[in-house]
């Protein structure tokens, strides 16, 4: 029988609770439970990494349970048969007896009074004609339905001298926490066969609203992009592959001095797919993928801009393996000490760097599943702070596409589109040296819309909306690529592409 591991941190989670709550047999009864269950998902275990993780998970378990039955015997030892001896200020039915008239110590009102053990409790009883029922026997509920405690902190469901039951049932969890709606989701969720609730970062000390923002901005689960879908820079994918895909393919070759790099930076013109490579490396790993923008880590109050940024690396650390994505990072971090550099920005920076160098080391260290990879891209590599520079320790330059790349990037964009016999793709490819990925794209487009362009030539808008699709539709010829080219112009300049080469030589590494 699979264990869940859900069912184990939610039955471990439960087991502190209780005993935070004073309520040390029922947290016991927890504890029993999650120990017996990590031993029968240790003996399905076969991976000995994981089993030797599994193993310290069990002793720590069991750890703090020893320490809450301490807590509970040292309790036990405190409790005796004598009647308790009142305050002189309240009412007593003794009389004069000395041993019951002396008055309480003085309390600090500051200071809480220990719980009140559950056998010393008053009895729910307020009339007093019905007497209490008896420890071992059960309460009576309606017919078919079962009875709830009436809350976290109230009786024990279960006697601890009986024994902890292996596996727990999910509905009893529910109905302890005194919750219906959540009882009626437990129910409908065992009927599930094996199936785990997907995780949600809801870690203590965190503002929801504020991780609420950033899962809704930047949190993508699959990008759908894949190597296929973009075309050429073949020793960018490969750099790419190395830096990140593989450690998580190879983990046990990826440790030590080859350990994998903290932080990539793509560097090149606008246009030339950096964001779409980082798209594709998300869902060839199958990371999580965190797309960030300097919008979304931006906020108008004091000190609330460098806690998104702690909160983002906490939920990629939850959600590991994961990827953060940072384009334009020259608007995040650009170099510290200017003139017009404001101090929120300084301390947003200086907060980055931070969390860039506990990505490595502390979130899991050579355990592939941990791993989170900081990418970042940028089209003014040189405005960038030098500390991250040092960070971002592998530094790709994504070049323009070369003929090979120019032509599979048109047969990319006009897959859909119709051609005449007269296109020659070779020969178009060779016309546009020096376009980047969004200008040839441009240049596609604008290809395709040529014919509806000649056919609505002079027509009323009436006329237009009459026109069938059939006439529309026509294939694109040599001559609307040629008309597309007059009108469409490269953005990027030789004198652009000079000074990205120089700082490649300089400070690249590849």
């Amino acid at each position: 029988m699979s264990v869940d591991i859900a069912e184990i941190c939610e039955n471990t989670k439960m087991g502190r609770e209780y005993a935070l709550l004073g309520n040390y047999d029922t947290s016991q009864v927890y504890y029993q439970g999650v120990i017996q269950q990590i031993q029968k998902l240790l003996a399905s275990i076969s991976d000995p990494g994981r089993k030797e993780k599994w193993q310290k998970v069990r002793q720590q378990v069991a750890q703090e349970y020893e320490h809450v039955k301490d807590i509970s015997s040292t309790l036990q030892s405190f409790k005796t048969d004598a009647p308790r001896p009142v305050s002189a200020a309240a009412p007593s039915n003794h009389g004069n007896n000395p041993r019951y008239n002396y008055e309480e110590p003085t309390r600090d009102p500051d200071v809480w009074p220990p719980p009140t053990p559950v056998e010393h409790r008053p009895s729910p009883n307020i009339r007093g004609n019905r007497p209490p029922p008896k420890r071992n026997e059960p309460s009576k509920a309606p017919p078919g339905r079962a009875q709830a405690p009436s809350g976290r902190g109230g009786n024990d469901r279960q006697d601890p001298r009986r024994g902890a039951r292996p596996g727990y049932d999910k509905v009893d969890k529910d109905r302890g926490r005194g919750d219906a709606k959540a009882g009626e989701k437990g129910r409908k969720k065992g009927e599930k066969d094996g199936e785990s609730e997907e995780k949600k970062f809801d870690l203590p000390g965190f503002d929801k609203e504020l991780v609420e923002n950033l899962e809704r901005d930047i949190v993508s689960k699959n990008p759908n992009v894949h190597w296929n879908d973009i075309a050429g820079l073949t020793e960018a994918k490969r750099l790419l592959e190395e830096a990140v895909v593989l450690p998580l393919w190879m983990p046990d070759y990826f440790k030590g001095i080859r350990r994998p790099w903290k932080g990539v930076l793509m560097v090149g013109p606008p246009g030339t797919g950096k964001t779409m490579l980082a798209k594709a490396v998300a869902t060839e790993c199958g990371t999580t993928f965190f797309n960030v923008a300097s919008s979304s880590l931006g906020s108008k109050y004091r000190g609330e801009s460098e806690k998104l940024v702690r909160i983002l690396f906490e939920m990629a650390r939850f959600y590991a393996p994961s990827t953060i994505f940072i384009d334009e990072i020259d608007s995040i971090c650009s170099k510290r000490g200017s003139d017009s550099e404001h101090e929120s920005s300084r301390r947003v920076k200086s907060e980055i760097l931070i969390q860039m160098d506990g990505v490595s080391g502390a979130v899991g260290g050579d355990d592939a599943s941990n791993l989170v990879i900081v990418l970042a891209a940028t089209n003014f590599p040189w405005d960038i702070d030098e500390a991250l520079r040092r960070r971002l320790e592998k530094r790709i330059y994504i070049p323009l596409p070369d003929a090979d790349g120019r032509e599979q990037l048109l047969k990319l964009n006009l897959r859909e589109v119709e051609l005449s016999e007269t296109v020659n793709l070779s020969s178009i490819a060779e016309k546009i040296e020096g376009y980047s990925g969004a200008d040839i794209t441009n240049v596609c487009r604008d290809a395709a819309m040529m014919s509806m362009r000649r056919r609505i030539q002079g027509l009323t808008p009436e006329q237009i909306r009459q026109l069938p699709k059939e006439e529309l539709d026509q294939p694109a010829s040599a001559k609307d690529f040629e008309e597309a080219l007059a009108r469409v112009s490269k953005s990027v300049s030789k004198d652009d592409l000079l000074k990205y080469e120089k700082w490649m030589t300089e400070f690249g590494s590849v």
